[in-house]
């Protein structure tokens, strides 16, 4: 696909017809392309994201091993990219056995209750999904830099985004207070306004 810009009326741009006028029209006509792609990159980019997110809310296959999906706002995958983020100083890679008390801490649960069978299922699916690669010749791992990006973005966004806004919003507290919950109702208003005015129609 290629993009063309073409100016009907130059008069439009306040730019006149005679020939002497082309350097102007073309600076517009560039200006207009540069804007252009960008909206398109913006929009491929948001493409690119959504695939990237689809893939961990599902099943992986690699090589004939089965990695289980790694679902947003699940409590252990969320506990697991959290604990990541924190791995990814350990300049020689880490170890299973690291992971464990990490994981346990912040599930609230203790060490004995996560089983090295069931820390090695979650090794083996963070890898599967590319989060974390093996360094050969060794039971060591290290996160990918695909894998690091995302497992900060999951764990930033809910633990400083979608927890609290949600409790902004059911909060006794603040459900009446707080202006992103006033606007949540205003919200809900206009849209029922609307269906509304619809069936009215």
């Amino acid at each position: 696909m290629r993009t063309e810009t073409t100016i009907n009326n130059t008069y439009d741009f306040g730019v006149g017809r005679l020939l002497h006028n082309l350097p102007k029209l073309r600076e517009i006509g560039f200006a207009a392309n540069r804007r252009l792609l960008e909206v398109e990159t913006l929009s491929h980019d948001c493409q690119v994201g959504a695939a990237a997110f689809e893939a961990m809310q599902l099943p992986v296959e690699v090589d004939g091993q089965h990695g289980a999906a790694l679902r947003f706002g699940d409590v252990r995958v969320q506990a697991l990219l959290t604990v990541l983020v924190m791995m990814s100083l350990q300049v020689e890679g880490f170890r299973n056995r690291q992971l464990r008390p990490l994981l346990a801490q912040y599930l609230g649960l203790k060490e004995s209750d996560i089983t090295a069978g069931r820390m090695s299922y979650d090794s083996r699916r963070l890898r599967l999904h590319g989060l974390i690669e093996r360094i050969e010749g060794t039971h060591r791992y290290l996160p990918t830099q695909a894998g690091l990006r995302t497992a900060l973005f999951y764990s930033r966004v809910y633990a400083r985004v979608l927890r609290p806004g949600l409790s902004l919003l059911h909060d006794e507290r603040t459900a009446q207070t707080h202006p992103i919950a006033s606007h949540m109702r205003r919200l809900e208003r206009e849209v029922d306004d609307y269906i509304m005015e619809q069936i009215a129609a």
